[in-house]
């Protein structure tokens, strides 16, 4: 019996009943199918030896599909296990699923220990398996055969992901001699693995539970070529220099005490100059478009986050509640604004002519995140968001919404965030439960953000299951100097709080009527921003935002004075630095002023005294020749207001 295959480009081909997305790639051309990794059909992503059994759409997966690389990289997790298996005899496996840079192995070692200077032997060992071309092949089995299997191997962890499983579901994926419960896809065999490098090792307890065993984390990465490893080597000693841990550290912007608290940032005089110069701007551009700015307190009653839904969806994430002396009273820190906000809004009445209201705060946030899972400023504890909430008439949703966009356009320019690809993240209609709010109102509001994303001629992708729990939002995701790819600004639309807090307004039909809530966060959240700012300047930040633009170095103390007369010059001119008054070498100063980043040094002796100028050198560019003060002043004010327009 023949079906029809249709291919991505419409054409539709017939091959007998059974056909693999393999057959049907060798039939195009020998050169396609040796680059076929996995297949999807009908929009399920497969094992490309998979057999077809009926009319479908075919989409051959290769290394340039997202799914392709999932596939390449879940096969090489597999891999990985079957090397660490032979040997270390014993070992039990938890999950290994690929991520979105290579794979990780969660594995209990047992008496076995495991350090970097392994690696070697285990990258040896998955080379050997390589060259053997294993095939990758699928099985299905029973619940009690699965569970036999692993009984036979004393793995409880297996087990216990067997358990929560339902018969009839179950598959194994067997590599050489490692077998693994999986549900795949895979790639067809081992030989397409041509570069593999293990990267590092981490802990994290089973099943994401403090409470349970903690299991070791082979991190990995793989290439179907040689070059491709290289060069993401390369890539990664780059990000190294970048890490925003590190600059942090030696640009003495933030750090993290273990007295006061992991996952607490700290922010340093720098640091804070850096990010109130933010804050100041954004509050600048957020009062010219009519927001009112409000302080909020960092606790509220339980009940408050009940009406919300927060305690609900959030509760797991929180701290542990604040108890008072008051029987039945109980407070959490706060993990949203936006319960607080609409409060604000129903403190007052409403008629149509007030709308639109817009709240702004600066207000700081806590979630509490596994300790395993923080990470520098990109995930903490506590963090402060640029939040803002506006109340609007459904009529005025648009371009109240397309305004957001507008302002976070214009931080993306003024930061030189140039490649950035809006996403719109609606919910998943297959699992509502997950989400609050009627269909009629969550299909106003994914209409809104599409319609407004087109009108401002965004380019758009479109990612089902990753709306807020209230409603769906538009995610700005930004690549930055690495071609990394953050989630930095987003702005949601929301029927739904004004129906659990029961905000009005009145219309000018006289009668009450729901304020439709717009939520964004143009930073999305201080720390996170300054983090990926970091990174993606390597520490270099534009000079309006720099704490320190300048360093006046005078080659002796004799020339002290003078180095103070420029400061104050500079000062009075709204410029901000520093003198490094130590008694070092000139050239140690200007060493010490590169590795902090300083744009400008300022070098005084006695001819620059005489002539009542600086002797300027640039960050990273060198000499730049004399030049008296008011001239340097100059200068720097037009480079700062050019890269305030985005023209530098």
């Amino acid at each position: 019996m023949q079906i029809n295959i249709t291919l991505p480009d419409g054409s539709v081909r017939k091959y007998e009943q059974g056909v693999t997305a393999m057959d049907v790639a060798l039939s195009i051309s020998e050169g396609l199918a040796r680059n076929v990794l996995a297949a999807k059909v009908n929009d399920l992503v497969l094992d490309a030896t998979r057999p077809i059994e009926e009319d479908a759409s075919l989409q051959l997966l290769t290394w340039n599909d997202p799914e392709g690389k999932h596939a390449f990289w879940h096969s090489s997790a597999h891999l990985l296990a079957e090397a660490i298996e032979q040997l270390y005899p014993g070992v039990k496996f938890g999950i290994g699923p690929a991520i979105d840079n290579g794979f990780y192995y969660d594995i209990d070692f047992g008496t076995h220990t495991l350090s970097s200077d392994d690696f070697e032997k285990i990258e040896k060992r998955v080379a050997e398996l390589v060259a053997e071309k294993q095939g990758i092949i699928r099985e299905n089995v029973s619940k009690q055969e699965a569970l036999d299997f692993f009984t036979k191997k004393d793995d409880e962890y297996k087990l216990e992901l067997i358990n929560d499983l339902t018969d009839g579901s179950i598959t194994f994926y067997k590599t050489g001699t490692f077998t693994d419960l999986c549900r795949g896809p895979h790639i067809p065999n081992t030989s397409y693995i041509k570069a593999f490098k293990i990267l590092s090792l981490a802990g994290a307890f089973w099943r994401g539970d403090d409470k349970r065993k903690q299991l070791t984390r082979v991190y990995g990465i793989s290439f179907p070529k040689q070059k491709e490893l290289t060069e993401y080597l390369e890539f990664l000693e780059e990000a190294k220099k970048r890490d925003h841990r590190k600059l942090g550290k030696d640009l003495e912007l933030f750090m993290f005490s273990p007295k006061v608290g992991i996952g607490l940032p700290i922010w340093l005089p720098k640091g804070t100059a850096l990010r109130l110069r933010l804050e100041d701007f954004l509050k600048k551009v957020q009062k010219k478009a009519g927001y009112q700015q409000v302080i909020c307190p960092h606790i509220g009653n339980v009940n408050l986050y009940k009406t919300s839904g927060h305690y609900a969806k959030y509760g797991e994430d929180s701290f542990k509640p604040i108890l008072t002396p008051e029987e039945g009273e109980e407070y959490f820190l706060k993990p949203m604004n936006c319960p607080h906000h609409c409060e604000i809004y129903k403190n007052a009445p409403h008629s149509y002519r007030d709308l639109p209201v817009r709240i702004a705060e600066f207000g700081t946030v806590y979630r509490y995140e596994m300790s395993g899972e923080l990470h520098g400023l990109t995930r903490v504890r506590s963090f402060t968001q640029d939040d803002a909430h506006i109340f609007c008439t459904p009529d005025q949703l648009k371009d109240e919404f397309k305004s957001v966009i507008d302002i976070i356009l214009l931080i993306f320019k003024m930061l030189n965030f140039a490649e950035f690809t809006a996403q719109v993240s609606l919910r998943d209609k297959n699992n509502k439960e997950k989400y609050i709010g009627s269909d009629e109102n969550w299909e106003k509001a994914e209409r809104a953000i599409i319609e407004a994303a087109a009108e401002k001629g965004l380019k758009t992708i479109e990612v089902e299951g990753e709306a807020a729990f209230y409603g769906p939002k538009l995610d700005f995701m930004v690549k930055d100097a690495l071609g990394r790819t953050w989630q930095l600004g987003t702005v949601q639309v929301d029927y739904n709080l004004p129906e659990r807090f029961e905000l009005e307004y009145v219309g000018a039909d006289n009668e009450r009527h729901r304020p439709v809530m717009i939520h964004r966060a143009p930073f999305g959240s201080m720390e996170r921003f300054v983090a990926v700012l970091l990174e993606h300047t390597g520490g270099k930040f534009p000079l309006w935002l720099t704490p320190e633009q300048y360093k006046i170095l005078p080659i002796s103390d004799k020339y002290a004075d003078y180095a103070q007369k420029v400061q104050q010059q500079l000062e009075n001119a709204d410029l901000r630095g520093t003198i490094d008054s130590r008694s070092e070498k000139t050239g140690k100063k200007i060493r010490d002023a590169e590795l902090m980043k300083v744009p400008y040094m300022l070098i005084v002796g006695e001819k620059e005294e005489a002539e009542n100028a600086v002797s300027v050198r640039a960050h990273g560019s060198g000499d730049m020749g004399a030049m008296s003060i008011t001239d340097f002043i100059k200068h720097i004010t037009e480079v700062s207001y050019a890269q305030m327009r985005g023209e530098a």
